[in-house]
């Protein structure tokens, strides 16, 4: 593709859709793009609206300078009077589209080099597109894939034909990625702005946590417990409450397994230094509060539905682990149970004391009774 012509692109679509596995029509549609671009380096201005059609049947194309119909022109490259309209079209109206054509033979080395590099980007992004369409029905589930490089900022995990990122938000915090190892990670989206097509992965995310656990709990297959709500914070601790639908079902203790063996194998994967916290979920709004600040012990709790929020009183000695670190197990709580929750303390009750006689009163009393 050195001296870039048209009779070059003509023979390169259906060589380049062969060699990329890719639709002709997406191969031409990228080539048009790319003569646009060059035409537009050559002969127009950067504003101009520009479409190409390339006739692979005679080697010929031919580009098409677009402008609006407008009552008073302000850009012109971009627009064109009613008057010089009708001069091209007689029935032209305002709002239409005016479209002025050329022929066009070869290029400038400058322009020839534009059309290069459109036609290798868009080719780029159009293999990625076709790659990341068989992804598209498995959003939402969890592979397994290889660390391919760690950036400053993303981690690019290979899996098969495709290549995703985990974004600094989708990662466990403190969790170290070795390149050539692999690791599992949950297909979170397909985002499609910037450059182009991009497979989002997770390890850090609420459902990343889920379906580890169902992985582990064969019981939430069948229906007899399910998980109502996580909240998490990756790498540091996770909250997560379940409830039975099958009577004399203990919900923490199916999750948590025999000592613990269900819970200790979702964190060997995530990795030990993440806590997590098993309760009951309840429909009772006062009772869930309390379950979802454990382990701290709630003297009472008082509940605004209408604002979603709750005064929650503890005693002084129970404070610091209602809040929790930097105030997570508060934060962890509010987010689980959808309720803004503000922690106050209280005075202990202390036990009525009895009044107490002297030793002399009792002395004599006892005496007396003697008597």
């Amino acid at each position: 593709m050195e001296d870039l012509n048209i009779k070059q692109l003509t023979l390169a679509v259906r060589a380049i859709a062969d060699e990329k596995a890719l639709p002709e029509e997406t191969v031409l549609n990228v080539i048009e793009q790319a003569i646009a671009a060059a035409w537009r380096r050559d002969n127009g201005e950067r504003e101009q609206n520009v479409r190409a059609e390339l006739n692979i049947n005679d080697g010929t194309a031919k580009v098409f300078v677009q402008r609006e119909v407008v009552e008073d022109v302000v850009n012109p490259a971009t627009e064109i009077s009613l008057a010089d309209a009708r001069a091209e079209k007689p029935d032209a109206q305002l709002g239409d589209t005016i479209e002025e054509a050329h022929e066009v033979k070869s290029f400038g080395r400058v322009a020839a080099q534009t059309a290069k590099q459109v036609v290798m980007q868009r080719l780029r992004e159009a293999e990625r597109e076709v790659v990341l369409a068989e992804f598209e029905d498995k959003i939402g589930t969890v592979v397994t894939g290889m660390v391919q490089r760690v950036e400053p900022r993303v981690v690019r995990v290979e899996l098969g034909k495709a290549t995703g990122i985990i974004p600094q938000s989708e990662q466990i915090q403190g969790e170290f990625y070795k390149i050539g190892s692999r690791i599992k990670v949950l297909i979170k989206d397909i985002e499609r702005e910037g450059r182009g097509p991009q497979l989002i992965l997770s390890r850090g995310s609420e459902d990343f946590i889920e379906y580890l656990f169902r992985q582990e709990v064969p019981e939430m297959e069948t229906g007899a417990v399910e998980i109502k709500g996580i909240a998490r914070e990756a790498g540091r601790r996770t909250k997560l409450a379940v409830a039975s639908t099958v009577p004399g079902v203990d919900p923490v203790g199916t999750f948590v397994g025999g000592h613990g063996a269900r819970v200790n194998a979702v964190m060997s994967e995530i990795g030990e230094q993440e806590k997590i916290d098993i309760v009951t979920y309840d429909d009772n709004i006062d009772t869930y509060i309390r379950n979802a600040l454990s382990p701290a012990e709630i003297v009472k709790v008082e509940i605004d539905k209408d604002k979603k929020t709750a005064n929650v009183y503890v005693t002084e000695d129970q404070q610091s682990i209602a809040i929790g670190r930097g105030g997570q197990n508060v934060r962890l709580a509010s987010r689980l149970t959808g309720y803004e929750l503000n922690i106050e303390t209280t005075a202990p009750k202390s036990a009525e004391k009895k009044p107490r006689k002297n030793v002399e009163e009792d002395l004599f009393s006892a005496i007396e009774n003697q008597d």
